[in-house]
């Protein structure tokens, strides 16, 4: 309970990419760095549709209309990816 309430609280105040890498500054201060795979849509795109992106309910998700992606800051805090690789079992 307390940590999710935590996680809801802190907002996103700006975005950039390098080339492993989907950067957010935190408006408490924190810089978080989240793996350009875990959003295929985003590891895909150009430089010039990363940087279209709006900050919705004032940083607590990210969107990218041209790309039709959405990210919850909140869930990034919490560990979550956009979608999971399978996983392949080998025998």
């Amino acid at each position: 309970h307390g940590m999710s309430s935590f996680a809801n609280s802190v907002k996103a105040t700006r975005v950039w990419f390098d080339e492993s890498s989907m950067w957010l500054a935190l408006d408490d201060g924190r810089m978080l760095a989240i793996p350009r795979i875990w959003f295929p849509k985003l590891d895909a795109a150009t430089n010039e549709q990363l940087e279209k992106y709006e900050l919705s309910g004032n940083g607590i998700g990210i969107h990218w209309d041209e790309l039709d992606e959405d990210v919850s800051v909140p869930n990034l805090l919490l560990g979550y990816r956009a979608c999971r690789p399978r996983m392949v079992l080998q025998k």
